[in-house]
């Protein structure tokens, strides 16, 4: 299927969802106004499994409660900058000591005192032998961690790392309470702007503006209702009869134009820092070759897939890193899709006639309709790909666990992903000893110069290894009411803080 007529395709398919959206969305129903300016109502796709980010890995509970309910040391800025949180400021004493100065009169939701023994507890509580934290690798890299004074933690690492403070802004942060830890997920209780109320499971989830918040941004919104709306047409609905104020991501990308156009509604496009990806097993055949791997550069065409799943929304990222990482560099650059290359390529590494391998990928629509196209894609190269559809559990234990698995496609939501690729075990199975040395050598680096040159050095080093195939940035397009000013446009990290939004006066 040659790729021109995969474009058409893709444009004839956004035309005619327009159309029918024209025909679903009226004007009025469009434009209807918000109950309150003291409330909001947002609605989410995914309904989190649970409500702490630090012992469950899935994003949708980051997207609710992160600087929301909870607060880290650190936190992420609307442009990927890395600013206060509950410290108020850090220091780095030579390559393995770090300094953090908190600040005070912080209270938890219960009225508990927030102290240096509370991050101590949570980061402990991160590393302990029961922990589910997805980034128990951090925590474990604590070899002490000591409590001075009530404002002040010192963090001994056992390996040098300059990314520590980007790690702890990540929800896998989250400073707890030991008076409430055990609870947090069903009833969570933090240090943030907002204080859980009440969770309606299947439909939503429920928070109250916390009186005796002191933080960096204080909230004007009074009352929240994050609601979660599974698909395309009960997003749609929503905004179509005025039951949400702020949609953040919307599956439907193709009916931007029209729901701008019918009035009430602006949208906002920008990026996440998660960079969709064709993963490939690198230690099995025929991946375990790295010209193999570089071949499949030249037979994937991303902007293709761009169009095809996300109206060609996405931005073009490098090597698992896009502009929202302060290190980016553009390794990738005006890569061109060459079928006839890509053959080349593959004849010179044994396959003259190209081969067959399996592409096991999770079953949301966004990537079910990627797989589809890359079959037509890859075919072009003599690549012939036997699609399997696998529900979430099974491929968290297939595909993740097992790493039974030739192909795969997914985007890392969370930033410094990058991180994964300096472990072999991972279920991609890369083993760069170029690109690992490289890593460790910025870690341990306390001169800004140093770790910039080192991360820009281990980023085209990554792409040499073409572990996987980078396709884009995943896009960020939301719907908001309008009069509701203070929305993310981009998505450094996975969270929406209300505390940030406002109504118009």
């Amino acid at each position: 299927m040659p790729s021109r007529f995969l474009k058409g395709l893709m444009a004839k398919r956004r035309s005619v969802l327009i159309a029918c959206l024209a025909v679903m969305i009226s004007p009025w129903q469009a434009a209807h106004a918000q109950s309150s300016d003291s409330d909001i109502v947002v609605a989410l796709a995914t309904e989190p499994p649970g409500l702490d980010p630090t012992m469950q890995a899935s994003a949708s509970v980051s997207d609710v409660v992160w600087y929301n309910i909870y607060e880290g040391l650190t936190r992420y800025g609307p442009d990927g900058s890395l600013e206060p949180g509950l410290a108020e400021s850090w220091s780095r004493e030579g390559e393995n000591v770090y300094v953090f100065k908190l600040r005070p009169d912080v209270v938890f939701h219960d009225g508990t005192p927030f102290t240096s023994e509370d991050v101590k507890f949570s980061f402990e509580r991160n590393v302990a032998e029961e922990s589910t934290n997805k980034r128990k690798r951090v925590f474990e890299n604590f070899s002490k961690i000591e409590t001075p004074d009530p404002l002040t933690v010192r963090i001994t690492l056992a390996e040098p790392s300059s990314l520590l403070p980007f790690a702890l802004a990540e929800a896998t942060a989250a400073i707890s309470s030991p008076a409430t830890a055990d609870d947090n997920r069903t009833s969570p209780v933090g240090t943030g702007p907002y204080k859980f109320v009440e969770w309606v499971r299947g439909d939503s989830i429920e928070m109250e503006r916390f009186e005796d918040y002191n933080g960096p941004i204080q909230p004007t919104i009074d009352d929240v209702t994050f609601r979660f709306l599974s698909d395309e047409n009960s997003q749609i609905l929503a905004v179509r009869s005025g039951q949400v104020d702020y949609l953040p991501s919307i599956a439907a990308v193709e009916a931007v134009e029209t729901i701008e156009n019918q009035g009430g509604y602006q949208i906002t496009q920008g990026q996440t820092q998660g960079v969709l990806f064709l993963g490939m097993n690198n230690k099995q055949e025929p991946f375990d070759d790295v010209n193999v791997r570089r071949a499949m550069y030249y037979a994937v065409d991303p902007e293709v897939v761009n169009i095809g799943t996300h109206a060609g929304l996405g931005k073009l990222g490098g090597a698992q890193t896009n502009e929202l990482n302060p290190y980016f560099v553009d390794v990738l650059g005006e890569r061109q899709p060459d079928p006839e290359k890509a053959r080349e390529l593959l004849a010179e590494a044994g396959y003259p006639d190209g081969f067959t391998v399996n592409l096991r990928v999770l079953s949301s629509p966004s990537t079910r309709r990627t797989a589809e196209i890359l079959v037509g894609v890859l075919a072009e190269s003599g690549i012939t790909v036997e699609l399997e559809i696998l529900e979430t559990g099974q491929w968290i234990d297939t595909v993740f666990r097992q790493k039974n698995y030739d192909m795969t496609i997914i985007s890392h939501p969370e930033p410094w992903a990058i991180l994964n690729y300096t472990d072999p075990n991972y279920f991609y199975q890369y083993d760069g000893p170029e690109f690992r040395a490289l890593m460790q050598e910025a870690q341990a680096a306390t001169d800004e110069e140093v770790i910039r040159e080192k991360l820009a050095a281990a980023q085209k080093q990554l792409y040499e290894d073409a572990p996987v195939v980078w396709m884009y940035a995943m896009p960020q397009v939301g719907v908001v009411r309008e009069g509701l000013k203070g929305t993310r446009v981009d998505l450094p990290v996975s969270a929406y803080p209300i505390a940030e939004m406002s109504w118009e006066e």
